[in-house]
């Protein structure tokens, strides 16, 4: 019988991890910085507008919110689903999706223009809001989380963490469905308005989140020159190439699903046609190179044990998760409301006309401030904690 893994916190007090860790807080001070300037400042230095609302710090936001559901599926997939061989990588799978979904609140956060505002959304609910459910979900996935790594960690009451397990897994479904459903319920934009978001949601937080896994899980033990077998590394390969071909095929689905409702023919033309940036980050960034590619990189025989390969399949599964929320938030709102169906509306108001949308330098670094503050937050906790195996032989119990 295999012995049972060893946990330990990261060890390595190389100058290139404290150069790592100085640099990650440097940027997210920069984009800290970048969201004060646009609170004194006003949201007119932004590329936002009164109708497209929603910018480039949303899409960060979202990619991480929806990465920390799926990074927790490692844990799911040991306790919940009992698979012996996944259990030494659950407490740095718990660790990672705190760690994303913190760094997609804070930017939310920062990217009101009055975070103080937050204490109105925290007193008073509007249970007919989709966004004053995902108050409770947000913050109650970090208890449930926080709560489920104890009792990963804790000897005595590590009974109790299959039933955690159970009940986290049942949150993030939850979470990640609320998340999606905040552009499903959206009936009156044709981008949105489709049953179809919320499960292709959850199947995205599946590739992005592990894709993200696997980078860290790949530096940390490189940084500390710990031993990752080459089995424990394909079955991660497996399940990119799995999640992939599901956020694929939900894709092909949802505009299958436009184009056969005549109404949605101006949208589906205006995203995969004639588009202009919405129709290149869709056929060629999200589909081509967030998409084709990394299951090429995946299923291809001569890379099966190619360790470049899969850092470069899971590199562009988060390049095309980027692409895709961005033609999914940015180009939904780009294209024109439909406010009187089956009538022309002719005024001053800019009817009809594609909405414009140029991010400025302000949301990139706010964006990538939160980006980089969540990467920080994991590299901290398991330098402090026992969070990592001390190696990952081929057989663990």
């Amino acid at each position: 019988m295999a012995a049972t893994p060893r946990y330990a916190e990261i060890r390595t007090s190389t100058a290139r991890y404290w150069g790592l860790l100085i640099l990650l807080a440097l940027i997210a001070v920069i984009g800290f910085a970048a969201a004060h300037h646009m609170d004194v400042e006003g949201h007119h230095i932004t590329g936002m507008n009164n109708q497209v609302v929603w910018g480039l710090p949303h899409v960060f936001a979202i990619f991480l919110i929806v990465a920390a559901s799926g990074a927790l599926n490692l844990a799911s997939l040991a306790s919940v689903f009992q698979r012996a061989e996944y259990k030494p990588l659950a407490r740095f799978s718990a660790v990672l999706s705190i760690a994303l979904l913190v760094g997609g609140l804070a930017i939310l956060l920062l990217d009101l223009g009055r975070p103080d505002r937050l204490i109105v959304a925290m007193t008073h609910y509007n249970f007919k809001s989709i966004f004053a459910w995902n108050i409770i979900l947000y913050s109650g996935f970090v208890v449930i989380v926080v709560a489920y790594l104890w009792l990963m960690m804790e000897r005595r009451m590590h009974r109790w963490s299959r039933p955690a397990g159970m009940f986290a897994l049942a949150w993030r479904l939850t979470l990640t469905t609320g998340t999606g459903s905040i552009f499903g319920f959206l009936v009156a934009r044709e981008a949105y308005d489709s049953a179809l978001l919320a499960p292709m949601f959850i199947v995205m937080s599946f590739a992005f989140g592990l894709a993200v896994f696997i980078l860290l899980l790949l530096l940390s033990f490189r940084l500390d020159r710990r031993e990752l077998d080459g089995a424990h590394l394909l079955r991660l390969r497996k399940l990119l190439g799995l999640f992939c071909t599901g956020v694929l095929y939900f894709v092909v689905v949802f505009h299958l699903t436009k184009l056969y409702g005549s109404q949605n023919h101006d949208f589906e033309r205006f995203i995969l046609v004639e588009g202009g940036v919405y129709t290149v980050l869709f056929w060629f960034f999200q589909i081509g190179l967030g998409s084709l590619l990394p299951l090429w990189l995946v299923y291809a025989p001569r890379l099966q044990n190619s360790v470049a390969s899969l850092v470069l399949a899971s590199l562009l599964v988060i390049l095309g998760a980027f692409a895709q929320l961005y033609v999914i938030i940015i180009g939904g709102q780009a294209f024109p409301l439909n406010i009187f169906p089956g009538y022309i509306v002719d005024s001053s108001f800019s009817d009809g006309a594609v909405n414009t949308y140029s991010p400025s330098l302000w949301e990139f670094l706010l964006g990538c401030g939160g980006f980089t503050c969540a990467l920080l937050i994991a590299l901290l906790v398991i330098r402090i904690l026992p969070i990592m195996p001390e190696k990952l032989p081929r057989e663990i119990d």
